[in-house]
């Protein structure tokens, strides 16, 4: 049975009304998923909560399953003016995301479909099957600047439906075409499949490809990032990629304070060995309803180290469990974070990790002649 609850009336998640995520879902239903919670989004006025009637009526609930949904925007490139990262473009194929990692800090986006970050967020996925349509429309237009686009900044492009839809794929396609630089971000070792498309891009400056490694730990791994490929698979996808000349970057995202920070320099050292150059880390970041449902987590996965990550988390954050302001929200703050940064920094030093940063080329930018288009006398 299911009954509808005023959100207005939560103050917090101990009592059985505003604690609806922890009845939402089934154990069975949630197997093989990173959340295990299901709490409506912070827009949504009302919230579901499911209640044995006596008549094991939750019995009858299915075994959750993937829905994809599709949906046809009318841009594909966003724009971002943050100080905190690189790139000032980027492409989303994808809504939501399967990999079902507990701390993904994207999942609030899901609020704004009207759907949980919770299993919504890994259940729910929206894919959008016309952006390679939609990005070609808007390189040719005569205004357009290039500068590298980054796929893969919200979620994964690679991600277990790419390998069905292939619009990450269609959209490199594109991007090879015009000579377009881009940088994609992943978990996937799927990325190897598009080696024919990476390996000539990069062979003009033109492709780059970082890989996040959270932990070596396959244990660890199955239970923090569930449908991702394994940690093993990830540093066998970075020595192929490095071995075709395309330059790879290790990502050690995010860094858990108390649960995987003192893997920094194993991870690292085996990425140097698979012969990737450059390395980047972000700490712990969690936004809007991330908090809950990751706290969820470590109350069931971790329950032994909980309260020491959580009072490691504020410990970095200003005293609070989150901290969004700019030039803080990716390293921390405080001694603990600072120590964090500077292990990486000598790790790095000692591997020979960051000597020299790739920059992609946006010199070669073109724009071929387009069907049906007229083409110019000189």
């Amino acid at each position: 049975m299911a009954t509808l609850i005023d959100k207005r009336q939560s103050v917090g998640f101990e009592t059985p009304v505003a604690g609806i995520e922890s009845a939402m879902v089934l154990p069975r239903q949630t197997r093989g998923r990173g959340a295990a919670v299901n709490p409506a989004g912070r827009f949504e006025k009302h919230g579901i909560a499911l209640f044995d009637d006596g008549w094991e009526s939750l019995a009858e609930l299915p075994p959750l399953k993937t829905t994809i949904f599709e949906e046809t925007p009318k841009t594909i490139i966003t724009r971002n003016d943050s100080p905190d990262i690189s790139f000032d473009r980027s492409i989303n194929p994808y809504r939501g995301c399967e990999h079902g990692c507990s701390y993904c800090y994207a999942r609030p986006t899901h609020a704004y479909m009207g759907l949980s970050p919770g299993l919504d967020f890994e259940s729910k996925l929206f894919v959008k099957p016309n952006a390679a349509a939609l990005l070609r429309e808007e390189l040719t237009a005569p205004c357009y600047s290039p500068r590298t686009i980054a796929i893969g900044t919200n979620t994964d492009p690679y991600q277990p439906i790419e390998r069905t839809y292939r619009v990450t794929r269609q959209v490199l396609e594109v991007l090879s075409e015009f000579d377009h630089p881009v940088g994609i971000v992943t978990k996937s070792d799927l990325v190897l499949r598009d080696l024919d498309i990476l390996a000539p891009m990069a062979a003009k400056g033109l492709a780059k490809v970082a890989i996040s490694v959270t932990t070596l730990d396959s244990k660890l791994a199955r239970r923090l990032e569930p449908r991702a490929p394994t940690p093993a698979k990830r540093i066998e996808a970075l020595r192929q990629l490095s071995a075709a000349g395309i330059p790879t970057v290790v990502m050690i995202g995010p860094v858990i304070p108390g649960l995987n920070d003192s893997e920094i320099e194993a991870i690292l050292k085996a990425a140097s060995a698979a012969g990737v150059r450059e390395a980047g880390y972000t700490m712990l970041r969690l936004p809007h309803e991330v908090k809950e449902i990751f706290k969820d987590w470590l109350d069931r996965e971790a329950p032994d180290r909980a309260a020491r990550v959580m009072s490691l988390v504020r410990s970095v954050r200003g005293g609070k469990e989150n901290e969004p302001a700019f030039g803080r929200r990716m390293t921390g703050s405080g001694p603990y974070a600072w120590s964090i940064g500077r292990r990486f920094e000598l790790a790095c030093t000692r591997l020979g990790l960051n000597r020299k940063r790739v920059q992609l080329d946006s010199a070669k930018f073109h724009r071929p002649p387009q069907p049906g288009e007229q083409l110019t006398l000189i």
